[in-house]
């Protein structure tokens, strides 16, 4: 099947592993020109070498998708590269595993600038470049957490959730120039995130991290842990000519964990 995204300039944020390292790759494997960019410049260059030589065209530059002129640079610098933004794929670390008496001010603060500033210094900055062309496709990642609170992850239940708020006022925005917006909510997923969150679970409740991804998947109607291929595949399709008509969404990604109708 033809996913129409064979030269798109496609930017992943937060690339360097799990479902953005993922996503970047699936996106090569279509034959889109890929831009990658993380923290950590050493993941993030082992990552876009790995891709490249496969022999997709990726641009890759260590940032911090907190930092909103850092942001601005790395856009334009793609867009000098590639000639054209298409699809933005936002992406950041999760907060911290806490309950909320134990979150102080500056964690709070973090989170908004990680998990929501994030997405909107990087939609701010390639709006304009998906107007020229009149068409573009933001996709944010957030968690199930959106639909469905976790325990412990109150500053991503809050967070995240003004995300979604975001991604539809952004589509009702810019749906006239083409411009399509929606959100991925991955359930339980194998990534280094999730090892974390394991740790912290099997440390509170005095069992091992092995029996906590026992009862995640135990829980899940699939009955196992997603993998971030997975993930991706439900991105690419919404980036594609095939969800042309898919807006102001959040798809959930989650095995079927989520309780509700």
């Amino acid at each position: 099947m033809d996913l129409g995204l064979k030269g798109r300039g496609v930017i992943v944020a937060a690339s360097s592993e799990g479902i953005g390292r993922a996503t970047a790759e699936a996106f090569a494997r279509e034959g889109a020109q890929v831009a990658m960019c993380a923290r950590t410049e050493k993941t993030l260059r082992e990552a876009a070498d790995a891709i490249r030589s496969a022999g997709a065209e990726v641009y890759a530059e260590p940032m911090d998708v907190t930092d909103g002129s850092a942001v601005q640079r790395f856009v334009e610098n793609v867009a000098k590269r590639f000639g054209r933004i298409d699809v933005c794929v936002t992406n950041a670390g999760g907060p911290p595993a806490k309950n909320f008496l134990s979150i102080s001010n500056e964690e709070w603060r973090k989170a908004i600038d990680m998990n929501l500033l994030s997405v909107v210094y990087l939609a701010k900055a390639v709006l304009p470049h998906m107007q020229r062309h009149r068409w573009g496709r933001i996709i944010t990642i957030t968690s199930v957490s959106v639909k469905q609170p976790v325990a412990e992850l109150i500053l991503s239940n809050s967070v995240r959730a003004a995300v979604v708020g975001l991604v539809k006022s952004l589509s009702n925005e810019f749906g006239k120039d083409g411009i399509l917006v929606n959100n991925v909510a991955p359930g339980y997923t194998a990534t280094e995130r999730l090892k974390e969150l394991a740790g912290v679970r099997a440390l509170a409740s005095g069992v091992t991290p092995e029996q906590i991804y026992q009862s995640w998947a135990a829980a899940t109607p699939v009955r196992r842990l997603g993998q971030p291929g997975e993930i991706a595949d439900v991105i690419l399709w919404l980036a594609s000519e095939r969800a042309g008509y898919v807006t102001g969404q959040t798809v959930l990604a989650d095995g079927g964990i989520y309780g509700g109708l």
